[in-house]
Formats: structure tokens, C-alpha cells, sequence
């Protein structure tokens, strides 16, 4: 008798015991998801998953009043000029003011979503679409006519009551368009067209959203994620992604549909190959946490695969050496932990790229052409280490002599070798090819105690230095002689920087390389420069003003990247800001008529 008490006491106990355990489980696993819906962007239920890209950004006063301290007079006129542009479309050439009739009944975060043109065919090609979409019934049937690109903004209804008194009130649009309504499953769409080539579309889903869009298919295709389509908040690893880089202080999100966009850009002379085609289709997407931060903006970004792709990326993260081999005085410096990987990277990114600058072909030719090397075979095979290359500043000639010229930064290359015979060797051979073939002057010499080969050029005024460091760390230097700057290691190195330590991203530890570009002291119009022949930007007078007036606010830039695991990788930018002496104000708007 006792024994079966004591068994059922057992029983009991086990019995409680799991009932606990299992109620803890289903705690915990209703608290993940419930962390993973908060983070994903609002109305990112009813945005098809198909759209290119999708950006949430927060309503909060004081969060726009930080941004707007940011930059220069210049810049934060432009900033302001553009925001009362965007309220003068959406709302005071509709008769609403955002204080009155917007922000008594808004939520903390507005999306604004860019969707995928439907499907459609062009001079006899069909233009794909990654992600199948959920039409509407009328974008099915219509015929086909060159296409808008169709915006969605999703505004959250925090305050029902007030949100439907303030909009069912009639205003007095300035532009004087009547409103239509129709009926799409079960919804009322309000429609407007303000000319030929501008209409509005607005609907109130749920009572929780209020959309508005720039067409009709717009909002029909919204209606239709709502009623059970393919939504962004079900893209596969989307809602992960977002929990890897979440941030209590975030003001916007962003999210990229990296295979949508890629193939929706569709830029002529630049179409994506088949097999570009299909490197694109492994990747799924790029979502990006944007933090204000007192010195600048923060940019947490993460990019993923498909669950069922077949690429994998390799965790490689062996960075860490190359910034402290370098001056303090490094104006720029980019790092990675693996060449021979990166280039292998680089070679596959640009068959689905077809915007990348520097096309592996091209630059094979070029190599082979000027040295008679085979640029994999004979150089990249050997550097399968840590590497970086950077611009540092040269010391005058004369310090003395305030008349001496002003010469601009050199170039250094620096990249670790496990194969020092082999790099040795094909370096050698380099140095006969530019001897002989372009009248180098070979000339050998001791710095620190270690052999540097200098070939100079009277003729062009070039000069190429070549040593090592370490033991097994090779550098190349072109242009200014700064030789010196890193040969002895330098005592005050780049990570003493304050600089570079307040703008380069320090959580991703261990990492996979930095990306460092001092703006002020490089000077915006030599940056500018420096981009547009890294970038192959137009050289039009447009476009470098632009560049340059996108820099002007800058002070530095900082990138720090990681590979997270088999199937994603981060990358954190920090963009290190100037500041006015206070935030701008917008215009006020005219007055609608009454």
C-alpha cells in the first residue's frame, strides 16, 4: 500500500512537473514569436511579398527633430525642401494637415512599400518575376501598358474613433479632384486622379490601416495579400533576420528583395545572364536596422539565402590584423580576411551584377596584357590571407619648406601568404616583366632591417616599392613614398585612431573585414573623385554635384562585416555626421482653401 502511494505520489509529481515544464516551453516559444512580430515592420502582413523594397520609419517628434540636426545648412535645406515636397503631395493637395488630421489617430512607424511591376511581356521577352504575386482580377485582364512603378504607404490606425471622424470628414482638396469609390472583395477603395500620369487610391483595412496608393492595382493587390496572399511578413527567414539585428532605438527598417530588385531594374546594355539569373535566385534578401546615434547614423544590415539554396557561404571571419599595420594617419583603408576567397566571391557576384564596376574579364585582360601574368594562376593563388588596401598621406619632402608641392596620398597593398617561395617567385618575375618591358629601374635597398625593392620610372614620374612584413605579409606601394609610414610597424597605429574607433563598428566579433574613409581630412571633392572612378559614375556635371552634395554632410565612414553563418552575413555601417547648431524647420504649407 505504501509503495503504490508513494508511486502515485511520484506520478503526481512527474505529472506537475511536465504540465510546468510544458507550460514554461509554450511560454517561451509564444514570447519568441511575439518578439519576432514586433520587430517586423507595421502592415507587413498586407505588403506582398513580392514587393521590391519595403521601408518602416518612425513617427516620433523627437527621433525627426535628431535627424534634422544633422549635416550642413546646404544639406538640411535640401532635407527640408524634400519633406514639404512629399506633404504637399500626400497632404495638403488633399486638403489634410498632418498635425490636425494625421496625428491624433497615427501609430509609432509608417511603411512605405515599393511593389514588382505585374507581369508582363516586352518586344517578345518576358520579363520574370522571382516571387510569384497575387494579382488582382482587373491587372490580370487589362492589357498591357508601360508600367509605373506602384507605392503603397501603410499608416497604422492606433485610435479608431478619432481616425474615422477626422477622415470621413469632407475636405477641401487645393487641386479640386472629385473622390470615386468602388468595392474590391468586400473593401472600400477611394479614388482619385490628379492628372494624367498622377492618381491616389486609399482604403481602410480592418479598421487597422489606413493605405493609400499611387494606382488602383496598388491597392488592390494589398486587398488581396489581406485576404490570405503571399505577405513580407511569411518571407522565408525575414522575420529571423530582423531578430539578429534588432535595436530598442530604431528608426527605420528597410528591407530589400534583393532578386525582385535586381531583375525589376532591368537596365538596357546591362542585362543579367542566365547564370547570373540563377546566382541571383539563391538570395533572398537584405534587411537593414537604422539606429540615430549622437555622432551619426547606424545602419545594422543583415543578408540571407534561400532555405533551399544551394550556395553557402563560408565562415571565414580572420580579419583583426591589417589596421594595426598601418598609420594612425590612414585616410582610407578596406579590409577582408580572406583574398583568394574574396576574389572567388567577387568573380561569382559579378555574373549577377551586371552594375559591378570592375568586371573580373576585364581585369584578368588588363593584367595579362600589361605584365603577361595570369592574374589567378600567378598572383591570386598566394593570397589566401588576411589583406587590405589603403591610402595613406606622404610626408613633404622638405617639412622645412612651406613651398615644397603637395603630393597626394600612396597606395598600399598588403596581403598574407601561407606560400611565401611561390609569392616570391611570381613578385621577382613582376619586377623583370616591368624592367624589361617598361624600363623600371630596379633598385634594392634596407628599411628597418628588411629588403624593399623600389622600380622607378623617371620617364613617368612612377615608382613601385615591395617588401615584406612579418615574415609572410607582402605590400605594394604606388604612387607617394610612404614606405616608411609602415616599415618599421608603426608605433601609433590606425586602431589609436579616435576616429576610427568611434566610426568602425566594433560588435561583430570576430569579423570578416573593416571598411574605413575619412571624409574630412581626405576633403569631399578628392573623395568624390575616388568614387566615381571606383564606381565608374557618369563624369556628367550632375552627377558629380550630387555625389558631392551627398558627401558634404559626411565626416567618415566606418563598415564592419561578418559571415553570421552558412546562410547569412551582417554588415554594420556607421555614418559619422556633421551637425547644425539646430534642426531645421519645414515651411509652412499654403493654407487649402476654405
Amino acid at each position: 500500500m505504501r509503495k503504490k502511494n508513494k508511486s502515485s505520489l511520484i506520478l503526481t509529481v512527474a505529472a506537475i512537473a511536465a504540465i510546468i515544464n510544458g507550460g514554461v516551453a509554450a511560454y517561451w516559444v509564444i514570447m519568441q514569436e511575439k518578439s519576432m512580430q514586433e520587430n517586423l515592420p507595421v502592415g507587413a502582413a498586407i505588403i506582398p511579398q513580392d514587393a521590391l523594397m519595403a521601408l518602416s520609419v518612425s513617427t516620433n517628434e523627437r527621433q525627426w527633430q535628431q535627424l534634422r540636426e544633422f549635416g550642413t545648412s546646404q544639406s538640411q535645406a535640401g532635407f527640408e525642401q524634400s519633406l514639404a515636397k512629399l506633404r504637399s503631395r500626400f497632404l495638403t493637395a488633399n486638403g489634410y494637415n498632418y498635425q490636425q488630421h494625421i496625428q491624433p489617430w497615427l501609430g509609432q512607424q509608417v511603411t512605405i512599400a515599393f511593389l514588382s511591376p505585374p507581369k508582363k511581356t516586352s518586344q517578345g521577352k518576358l520579363t520574370k518575376q522571382i516571387t510569384p504575386a497575387t494579382e488582382s482580377e482587373n491587372s490580370e485582364t487589362e492589357a498591357p501598358e508601360p508600367e509605373k512603378q506602384s507605392v503603397v504607404m501603410v499608416l497604422p490606425i492606433d485610435h479608431p474613433l478619432q481616425a474615422k471622424q477626422i477622415l470621413e470628414q469632407p475636405q477641401s482638396p487645393v487641386n479640386k479632384n472629385q473622390w470615386t469609390q468602388r468595392e474590391y472583395q468586400g473593401v472600400t477603395i477611394k479614388e482619385t486622379k490628379v492628372n494624367e500620369d498622377e492618381s491616389y487610391s486609399t482604403a481602410v483595412i480592418d479598421g487597422q490601416f489606413l493605405v493609400i496608393s499611387t494606382d488602383s492595382r496598388g491597392i488592390d493587390r494589398v486587398i488581396d495579400t489581406h485576404k490570405g496572399g503571399a505577405s513580407l511578413a511569411n518571407t522565408p527567414g525575414y522575420s529571423e533576420a530582423l531578430q539578429k539585428i534588432a535595436d530598442n532605438q530604431s528608426f527605420a527598417k528597410l528591407y530589400v528583395n534583393i532578386p525582385a530588385a535586381a531583375v525589376a531594374a532591368n537596365i538596357p546594355g546591362q542585362e543579367i545572364s542566365p547564370q547570373g539569373l540563377a546566382q541571383i535566385q539563391q538570395q533572398q534578401g537584405l534587411a537593414s536596422n537604422i539606429i540615430l546615434e549622437s555622432q551619426g547614423i547606424r545602419f545594422k544590415n543583415i543578408s540571407w539565402l534561400k532555405p533551399n539554396s544551394q550556395r553557402k557561404y563560408q565562415i571565414t571571419n580572420n580579419a583583426g590584423t591589417m589596421p594595426q599595420l598601418l598609420p594612425a594617419n590612414t585616410l582610407m583603408m578596406v579590409s577582408g580576411g580572406n583574398f583568394k576567397l574574396f576574389w572567388q566571391e567577387y568573380v561569382q557576384g559579378a555574373e549577377s551584377n551586371p552594375m559591378t564596376p570592375f568586371k573580373p574579364k576585364e581585369l584578368r585582360s588588363a593584367v595579362k596584357s600589361f605584365t603577361g601574368l595570369d592574374l589567378e594562376q600567378d598572383l591570386v593563388s598566394w593570397m589566401g590571407g588576411e589583406f587590405s588596401l589603403s591610402l595613406i598621406p606622404a610626408k613633404p619632402a622638405n617639412q622645412e619648406n612651406s613651398q615644397s608641392p603637395n603630393i597626394g596620398p600612396g597606395v598600399v597593398f598588403m596581403v598574407k601568404t601561407s606560400d611565401r617561395q611561390t609569392a616570391e617567385k611570381n613578385l621577382a618575375q613582376l619586377n623583370e616583366i616591368m624592367s624589361d618591358k617598361y624600363k623600371f629601374k630596379a633598385e634594392k635597398s634596407q628599411l628597418a632591417n628588411q629588403p624593399v625593392v623600389n622600380l622607378v620610372s623617371p620617364e613617368l614620374g612612377v615608382k613601385i616599392s615591395q617588401g615584406w612584413l612579418d615574415g609572410n605579409i607582402a605590400f605594394l606601394t604606388l604612387g607617394a613614398p610612404i614606405t616608411e609610414e609602415i616599415l618599421p610597424r608603426p608605433k601609433n597605429n590606425l586602431t589609436q585612431n579616435e576616429l576610427f574607433r568611434s566610426t568602425v563598428p566594433s560588435e561583430l566579433k570576430p569579423n570578416n573585414g573593416h571598411f574605413f574613409l575619412d571624409i574630412e581630412r581626405m576633403g569631399v571633392d578628392t573623395t568624390a573623385n575616388l568614387l566615381s572612378f571606383l564606381l565608374r559614375l557618369s563624369p556628367d556635371i550632375t552627377t558629380q554635384n550630387n555625389l558631392r552634395n551627398q558627401l558634404s554632410p559626411m565626416q567618415a565612414i566606418g563598415v564592419t562585416a561578418a559571415v553570421s553563418d552558412e546562410r547569412s552575413s551582417r554588415f554594420d555601417i556607421f555614418v559619422k555626421l556633421k551637425k547644425v547648431n539646430e534642426g531645421g524647420t519645414l515651411p509652412a504649407p499654403n493654407a487649402p482653401p476654405k
